[in-house]
């Protein structure tokens, strides 16, 4: 079963990714009076195909691992003399320029879109407070000590975790210095520290840049607080509200989150008496957990979540969660940029690169973890797909972006026969990559 997901999962990311960017060709070739002559979504034999009324023949075919739109054009074959006008090859260099660049264009607004989904019903963040650190590391030089919210790497806010962990990835392989504010609890005021980077984990193969840095993020046992009740819930039909702290459940001493969530979860549909403790009163409620399905498994939940200290939450208008879209496309396409830099002057190692399988198991991995990891999944997929189209490499759109962006600056098109060697050559970059990607996916699976 969780073979299938898998597999489904990554089948429909590919479909998604695959049909927006073409359908961003389609769209502006459509716009120039450029004739299209197929629309496919995937390779091969088409398993399923239609025409519209312009004769365009849309497809559905048997190899899910890309796409295309087919054009008419005069290098592939005699164009009837009425039709010269709709043919790619008779428009000006800007429509060119156009038609190609719109694939990975859709790729950079479909993330947009996606991200923006993410963050509109708002988002909850894990506030980045040091637990420890380890003696003699980097952060111990830079000053770090447990309990220090890291509010700042290098200047550039960090306002949870996540934010931290993606600073740190962009100073991978690098020497030189590495700056910190940080803030005690309970404070306004900051401060500034930092430290020296000799080719940080340059080369390490999947590197744990919290573990390179020397600190561990602040973990805490939550205790049995209510936060969230869940509409129609078990918990909100008992009565349970937020801010109670369950203190029993059937006499049995509850300390932690974890006692309750281990007491209720396998008694699903049986009646258990809660003691709990609200402002300064002691009551008594019973609840009977509702049963779920779980990984081929039943199990009891009421419908609650803990209180959570150290969590951020945020709420975003439409127009603020527009805004947090573009910012988070444009950061992730500076960081696609920068890792394929360092992948090339080898201050990341070659085996961090991945290939279908690995991006499949992440496909299936996110879908199981719910539909906001799937959406990020996308969204990240589709911008590392916007950025790798536009590289300067023949038989990508970047490489065709750069013969018509040299045929702006001499007047004319580029010799067909360097055209064509580029595009050998570029094939063979774009399969080599391929293979190493693939080579390094087997070697994790085993």
């Amino acid at each position: 079963m969780a073979l299938l997901q898998t597999l489904i999962s990554f089948v429909l990311a590919l479909g998604i990714l695959v049909t927006i960017h073409e359908f961003g060709h389609f769209w502006v070739a459509r716009r120039c009076g450029i004739k299209v002559l197929r629309f496919s979504v995937g390779f091969g034999k088409p398993l399923v195909s239609w025409y519209d009324k312009q004769g365009t023949e849309f497809a559905i075919a048997a190899i899910p691992l890309g796409g295309y739109v087919k054009m008419l054009d005069e290098r592939e074959g005699e164009v009837p003399a009425h039709l010269l006008d709709q043919a790619f090859t008779r428009k000006s260099v800007w429509a060119r320029i156009a038609v190609v660049a719109a694939g990975p264009v859709a790729n950079f607004l479909l993330a947009i879109l996606l991200f923006w989904i993410m963050v509109m019903p708002g988002v909850v963040q894990v506030v980045p407070v040091v637990g420890e650190v380890a003696e003699g590391s980097i952060a111990a030089r830079a000053g770090l000590e447990a309990g220090q919210e890291i509010v700042a790497v290098d200047g550039r806010s960090t306002d949870s975790w996540q934010a931290v962990h993606q600073r740190l990835l962009e100073r991978l392989g690098e020497t030189g210095s590495i700056g910190f504010t940080v803030r005690y609890p309970d404070s306004t005021l900051t401060y500034e520290s930092e430290a020296q980077l000799e080719q940080w984990l340059v080369g390490v193969e999947e590197p744990d840049v919290f573990e390179g840095i020397g600190i561990k993020p602040l973990r805490v046992q939550l205790k049995a607080q209510l936060d969230q009740i869940v509409e129609d819930s078990p918990a909100a039909e008992a009565g349970l509200q937020t801010g109670d702290l369950i203190l029993a459940a059937d006499g049995q001493l509850i300390d932690s989150w974890r006692d309750l969530v281990a007491y209720i979860e396998p008694r699903h549909d049986q009646a258990i008496e809660l003691t709990l403790e609200r402002d300064v009163e002691v009551l008594t409620l019973w609840v009977t957990p509702a049963a779920f399905e779980i990984d081929d498994r039943t199990i009891g939940r009421i419908g609650v979540s803990p209180l959570q200290p150290h969590l951020r939450r945020q709420q975003f208008t439409l127009l603020q969660g527009l805004v947090v879209g573009v910012e988070k496309t444009w950061e992730t396409s500076g960081f696609v940029l920068l890792s394929l830099k360092k992948l090339l002057v080898g201050e990341i190692s070659t085996k961090n690169l991945s290939g279908p399988i690995t991006i499949a198991k992440v496909a299936g991995d996110s879908a199981r973890a719910g539909w906001a990891y799937y959406v990020g999944f996308l969204a990240l997929l589709s911008v590392s797909l916007g950025v790798f189209n536009l590289l300067p490499i023949p038989v990508l759109d970047g490489g065709h972006l750069l013969y018509y962006l040299v045929e702006l600056v001499k007047g004319s098109p580029v010799p067909e026969k360097i055209q064509m060697a580029g595009y050998q050559v570029g094939l063979l970059v774009v399969l080599g990559v391929m293979v190493l990607a693939f080579y390094n996916d087997i070697m994790r699976l085993y």
